[in-house]
């Protein structure tokens, strides 16, 4: 194989590395000799066999010092003894391995470790299934579509259970000093308790940092009596690790959760979140109105003042009311906690309305897992939550979040309505 030596210190280019002199030659065996590419008896299962081999050989003179054939290995306690025969589950399928062993026992390859089936890659493809909400039975339906091969329930669980630690970390990450905005919503999961299955409330934050890029902050797993004691925990973790204060916490009517707020970061403003009201909306309209009452709503949350906005609700009422009395109870009961959102200018207003990225973290949730059914346990609800919650993020901006359109104009905006709380100066 013709492979181009790389500078010291200089990384490879994947794509350079194996010359297309060698790739031609390998089409055309392909091409003449009936020989199948992809597959368990395929050359590309073959190419991946000899280089995992090669790898191990390489690995095995590193830990006696010598190369095969060098008498420096004479007399030296230790040297090769042979083979020995190894399955294992790559992101390709299965390939049997001749994995070199020494005369002593004590190699301990790194490539295929000791008692190791699977190498990262396949566990990495049941990762990524398992957070598209697949079952267990789907899970292996699937693996055996693509590699021919039959895995068990038990070897699903361990490998999904093998990155709790790593969500638990994520859950656990620090955080910023400051967030202007934090929205916390809920979706209901179902979860097997005592031989019931009973509906669970997932709590979900999403936090907008002072860039406007909005990260999600945690899932938590409610036990169907929320109060204050509950949400103080929530709170008291996200401060722990090292949020000291949030200019808007926009929710909607979480029991106990306003006085926790305030005893966690005693200058945050608790708004109605306007997200909620008109998701709340919205459940009360038949599919064919739904745009219109969206427009119709959209003159109360955009006033002026206060009193334009009790005209644009007596409006709505006028126009809706006897159609969809729902609605008009759901805005009129949540009134004086939502108009505290109309002091703001537009600028505020329009990043605290904006449901893009909230309302698409819930539909991707709530894809997930609905098609799981319900779930055996607490901790399993979790994970998957934890998981899919972690990768819409790192899918939507990474670390860096994801950002919110005219963020510089509410930027100015909070920093005169909260002056000094931003920590930008």
């Amino acid at each position: 194989m013709t492979i181009t030596e790389p500078k010291p210190d200089q990384p490879v280019d994947p794509s350079s590395a194996v010359s297309d002199e060698v790739i031609d030659a390998v089409m055309a065996g392909v091409d003449a000799g009936g020989l199948e590419l992809l597959g368990p008896d395929g050359v590309l299962a073959e190419l991946t066999k000899r280089l995992i081999e090669r790898g191990l050989g390489e690995e095995l003179s590193d830990h006696l010092g010598y190369e095969p054939g060098d008498p420096a290995g004479r007399g030296s306690g230790n040297n090769r003894n042979g083979t020995s025969p190894k399955s294992v589950l790559t992101d390709i399928g299965a390939v049997d391995l001749d994995v070199p062993r020494d005369r002593n026992g004590t190699f301990d390859p790194l490539l295929v470790p000791k008692h190791a089936r699977r190498l990262k890659g396949f566990n990495a493809n049941i990762v990524h299934l398992y957070a598209r909400g697949l079952s267990t039975r789907d899970i292996r339906r699937e693996l055996a579509r693509m590699y021919q091969v039959e895995v068990s329930p038990a070897l699903i669980s361990r490998v999904t259970d093998g990155i709790v630690d790593e969500l638990n970390e994520w859950q656990a990450r620090p955080l910023d000093a400051v967030y202007p905005i934090v929205y916390i919503d809920a979706l209901v999961v179902k979860v097997r308790t005592q031989g019931t299955v009973i509906n669970r409330a997932a709590y979900l934050a999403v936090g907008v940092d002072v860039e406007g890029r909005k990260h999600v902050l945690g899932v938590w797993l409610g036990d169907g009596g929320e109060g204050a004691k509950f949400w103080l925990s929530v709170l008291t973790e996200v401060r722990n690790r090292g949020v000291d204060d949030v200019l808007l916490v926009c929710c909607d009517g979480l029991k106990g959760l306003p006085d926790a707020i305030e005893a966690t970061w005693p200058n945050a403003l608790v708004q109605t979140c306007v997200i909620h009201l008109i998701r709340a909306s919205l459940r009360f309209a038949s599919w064919k109105d739904r745009k219109a009452v969206t427009s119709a709503l959209r003159p109360i949350y955009t006033a002026a003042t206060v009193d334009a906005a009790v005209d644009a609700m007596d409006t709505f009422e006028l126009e809706w009311g006897d159609r969809y009395p729902g609605i008009v109870k759901v805005w009129r009961a949540a009134w004086e906690q939502f108009t505290p959102f109309l002091r703001f200018p537009p600028e505020i207003r329009k990043v605290v309305y904006t449901t893009n990225l909230v309302e698409s973290i819930n539909f991707q949730l709530r894809k997930i897992t609905k098609t799981r059914g319900h779930f055996p346990t607490d901790d399993a609800a979790l994970k998957l939550l934890r998981l899919g919650a972690r990768n819409i993020s790192d899918k939507r901006g990474g670390d860096l979040g994801t950002g919110t359109w005219g963020w510089k104009q509410a930027l100015n905006a909070f920093e005169i309505h909260f002056p000094g709380r931003l920590g930008l100066t």
